[in-house]
This record gives C-alpha cells, sequence and structure tokens, in this order.
C-alpha cells in the first residue's frame, strides 16, 4: 500500500528543498524526491535556465504553505520569488499582466478554493487573451491551484474543481500524481506558452517517490500505472493511488484491473482510455471530485458515444463512474470519511461492473 503522508504547513521535510539539477544528482540519476520538493526542484531548474520565469503569491518567502516554494527565495530574491497581499484577484490580474509583456509567472493560489476569488482574472483573461485579439499577446502563465479533501479542513478547503477549469475553453487542465510527474508535468507547463490550471493535490505533499530530472512529460500523455486484462480504472492525482490499493484488492477476488492515470484533463489521452477499454471491455472512471458533472461523465460520456460501431468486431465497453456525492465536506472524521473515495469504495464499485457484465 503507497503511504500518502500530509506534509506539515510550511514544510516539506529535509528534503523539501530546491536541489542543483531538479535533484536529481549528476547525469540524470534518479534520487527520491517528496512531491512538494519536486516542484520546487522544476521551479528551480526553470528559474535557472530562464530570467522571465517568476513565482508570485502568498507566503512564497517562508517557502509555501506546504514548502513547494522551499529555498527559492534565498536562491532568486524578492524579484523573482515575489510574496503579494492577500488577494487572489491581483495575484491572477498581475501575473496576466506580466505574462502579456513577457514574463512567464507561476502563481500559487494556496488551495483551489481560494482561486473562486480570481475566476474573472482566469476565465475571462488568461484564458481568453490569445482568442480575442487574434494572437498578438499570449498568457504564458502557471495557475497552481491544489486540490482535494484536506484532513479536518471541512468545507471550503477540501474541494476538487478541476472539471470548472476544463470546462473552459484556452485552459490545459493538469493533476499530476507522483513525484515525478509534479517535476516534469510543471516543467511542461511553463513551457507550454498558455495559461494552464496545474492542480496538485493537498494530502500528496509528502509522497515519495523517484524523480528523473532526464524523463520529460508531454501534456496530454496518460501512463498505464498497472497493466490487466479484466477492467480499466482510469483516475488521476491522489485517486490514482486508491485505484492501485484497489487493483491489489481485485487481485485477490480473481479481477485483473489495468489502472491509467490520466494525468491531465485538457487535453486528455483519449487514445490510451480507448485503446485499454477495447483490451478489457469494462471501464470505470473514479475521482474525489463531486460526481455530478465530474469529469469522469466527460470520459464514459465520450467512450458512449463511440457508439457499437465503432468498436466493432468486439462489443463496445461496459461503462460506470465513481465520485463523491453532491455535499459539502465535513469537519468531523465520521462525515469526512463518508464523502472520501477510497480504495475499498473503487474496488467495490470495479467488482459490481464485472460481476454484472459477465
Amino acid at each position: 500500500m503507497v503511504q500518502l503522508t500530509q506534509a506539515p504547513a510550511g514544510d516539506a521535510g529535509q528534503s523539501g528543498r530546491a536541489e542543483p539539477s531538479g535533484g536529481t544528482g549528476p547525469s540524470g540519476v534518479a534520487r527520491t524526491m517528496t512531491y512538494a520538493a519536486a516542484a520546487a526542484a522544476a521551479l528551480a531548474d526553470l528559474m535557472r535556465a530562464d530570467a522571465s520565469v517568476v513565482a508570485l503569491g502568498e507566503d512564497l518567502g517562508r517557502g509555501g504553505i506546504f514548502g513547494q516554494y522551499r529555498g527559492l527565495l534565498e536562491e532568486f530574491g524578492a524579484r523573482r520569488v515575489i510574496d503579494t497581499p492577500i488577494s487572489e484577484a491581483t495575484i491572477a490580474g498581475s501575473a496576466v499582466g506580466m505574462a502579456l509583456t513577457g514574463l512567464k509567472p507561476v502563481v500559487e493560489m494556496r488551495v483551489v478554493d481560494f482561486a473562486l476569488c480570481a475566476m474573472d482574472e482566469i476565465v475571462n483573461q488568461a484564458a481568453k487573451n490569445r482568442f480575442m485579439f487574434g494572437g498578438q499577446g499570449r498568457v504564458s502563465m502557471v495557475i497552481r491551484m491544489p486540490i482535494g479533501i484536506w484532513s479536518a479542513s471541512a468545507a471550503q478547503h477540501s474541494q476538487s474543481l478541476e472539471a470548472w477549469f476544463a470546462h473552459v475553453p484556452g485552459l490545459a487542465v493538469v493533476c499530476p500524481a507522483t513525484p515525478q510527474d509534479n517535476y516534469a508535468l510543471l516543467k511542461a507547463a511553463v513551457a507550454s506558452g498558455d495559461p494552464v490550471a496545474y492542480f496538485e493535490h493537498k494530502e500528496l505533499w509528502g509522497l515519495e517517490g523517484e524523480v528523473d530530472a532526464s524523463q520529460p512529460i508531454e501534456i496530454g500523455r496518460a501512463r498505464i500505472a498497472r497493466p490487466g486484462r479484466d477492467l480499466t480504472i482510469v483516475a488521476w492525482s491522489r485517486a490514482v493511488h486508491d485505484a492501485l490499493d484497489a487493483a491489489r484488492t481485485l487481485a485477490v477476488q480473481g479481477i485483473d484491473a489495468e489502472v491509467i492515470d490520466l494525468r491531465t484533463l485538457w487535453p486528455w489521452d483519449r487514445e490510451t482510455v480507448e485503446a485499454s477499454a477495447r483490451r478489457t471491455g469494462r471501464v470505470l472512471v473514479a475521482h474525489e471530485a463531486v460526481q455530478v458533472a465530474g469529469f469522469g461523465a466527460e470520459i464514459v460520456a465520450t467512450l458512449a458515444e463511440r457508439g457499437d460501431a465503432m468498436w466493432a468486431p468486439s462489443p463496445a465497453p461496459k461503462l460506470a463512474r465513481l465520485g463523491t456525492p453532491r455535499a459539502p465536506v465535513g469537519y468531523s472524521p465520521p462525515l469526512e470519511a463518508h464523502v472520501r473515495i477510497t480504495a475499498a469504495k473503487i474496488a467495490e464499485a470495479a467488482a459490481q461492473l464485472v460481476v454484472r457484465t459477465r
């Protein structure tokens, strides 16, 4: 079982410091890093390579509330690691202006819940500018908006709103699940030249894993985290780890589940998901966001719209989705546990799909 530990606020541990060469040692040799440290290392590499990359937001000077900026102020100074007032609209609006003058701002919203105060700047300004003015300006901007349940943090600090941003034309949407992906996808997001809604999970900051700076990841490419033959489970962010735990439970029951880490919601890797669906004949999409109008519905609808003829000679895959209830996340542990998507809930939904379609 993967241990998902929450890094203390403002402290990613000893490995939370931004290391040289992406923190991976000489010649691209991988080393173990936390999810938070991987992001700090990626941003440090970007800032060393390109003077136009800047970071701005609240509490960056002390390393960010999760340690994801640790060491950057000391190396790059206050002109490039900018502590801002407590005003998300001001932060995002300033970043749009910076991007239009040629800078590449990385914007920290602390948690996605707070980004709702900057929706006009993100949705109407950053996402639309390139299209409204004939491409004369491009908003090369990455908006970091941590998502997901944050233990005992209640309704205003525990939301997963990635589907909102996937609905907005002009935004790419990225959801890394591992330290390696948080390193490589943050670098890809900055390099893309367009506005990217970048969603890290609040309970993944302390997760450790191997990071190799020499291994790039392309936005829009999923990975098969576990191959299988009986069922495909599609997930992203923290739910990937729950899906992998569920797959181990299902294996004991004689069900061989394939797990796909989608990595990005827009663009999303239809080819990898469709190819897996052809192999297994069953697809369950599991995510921590509310099930109603969640991105799982988009994936299921896209596969369903392919129609029987498009899947021939095999029958069309059987489809299901699993998300949280349409309810605010409670503060008390029992209420919070009720809405969490867990490995047990994913395993149960997957087993029901297999039994129902055999």
